[in-house]
């Protein structure tokens, strides 16, 4: 994948014929072969001016093609910032919201993986978050002023607040956003407002990061309030499962009790103090448990 980022100004971003015909930078869209050469074919940006014509390389021709056939391509820059066409399938276009990973970062920005020979730019100034290379991350997909295919973190505006969900439905996201003293954003299905409230983020969430999660309630304004926990039925018994776990791998014993402190809790097995001592009472109830006082360990067999 050539990552070369020249910096050199562009003038035009597309080309022209009266009102109607544009070639569109970023796009998929249908181009006629108008001529053949050694590196493969021209096709007609209708302009009337055959130096306006671009080029897809032989390697992308479809065998059997002739002049004037019609072909669906995707308008980009190469390396020498040159338009180009390929017949490859994008994984976003101009004005798309896509989940793409990064493949390299240098002093000037990072680049993500398109689905093409050339890998898309996120320059610096349009990362909201520190990045890692071949992590995924939800960016939108925008032409600079120079009109070059370019990629931003920033996309809260781009999100909608009229998702189809209702409370309890299950969903799931994309963190871009998190915030220590609000909780963690999500970008549902990629495209609708959501939040991971405070109080129902309990463990370690960044940016980048797939989540899936239940609505806890869709506000006035249509945003979504999500929790990565079940509903409290079901919730109960995932606690309590992980209790027996933590006690297994413990040696047979959790030093966590009712006194222990919400952060202690939390950190250890990611759910709050009221979810614990609800999941302790049942397994007490049930007498899979012994409590004592520096914490939790199971019930012997011969009980």
């Amino acid at each position: 994948m050539n990552l070369l980022y020249t910096g050199k100004p562009i003038i035009k971003c597309c080309w022209r014929k009266g009102d109607l015909n544009m070639i569109e930078i970023g796009k998929v869209q249908n181009l006629k072969i108008a001529n053949f050469t050694s590196i493969g074919a021209y096709l007609d940006a209708d302009t009337g001016v055959r130096h306006d014509n671009i080029l897809l390389p032989i390697k992308q021709l479809p065998e059997g093609s002739k002049e004037g056939d019609e072909l669906e391509v995707f308008i980009y820059r190469d390396s020498e910032e040159r338009l180009i066409a390929t017949r490859k399938k994008p994984l976003a276009q101009l004005g798309e919201l896509a989940y793409l990973k990064v493949t390299a970062k240098t002093q000037i920005g990072a680049f993500l993986d398109i689905g093409l020979e050339r890998g898309l730019f996120l320059p610096f100034h349009e990362q909201k978050f520190p990045i890692q290379v071949g992590k995924g991350y939800l960016v939108k997909v925008y032409l600079d002023k120079s009109q070059r295919l370019s990629a931003t973190t920033k996309i809260y505006e781009y999100l909608s607040a009229e998702s189809p969900y209702q409370k309890n439905d299950k969903v799931t996201g994309t963190v871009y956003s998190v915030n220590p003293e609000m909780g963690a954003f999500i970008a549902v299905d990629n495209k609708y407002m959501g939040l991971i409230p405070i109080n129902e983020y309990f463990s370690e969430l960044q940016e980048g990061d797939l989540v899936e999660a239940r609505v806890i309630r869709v506000r006035e304004d249509g945003k979504l309030d999500l929790s990565p926990r079940e509903l409290s039925y079901i919730q109960m018994d995932n606690d309590t499962s992980k209790i027996l776990q933590g006690i297994k791998n413990h040696e047979g014993f959790l030093s966590l009790s009712d006194k222990s402190s919400p952060l202690e809790i939390q950190s250890r097995l990611q759910m709050s103090k009221a979810a614990f001592k609800r999941a302790v009472g049942k397994l007490l109830k049930e007498n899979k448990v012994l409590q004592t006082d520096g914490g939790l360990k199971e019930t012997p067999i011969d009980l």
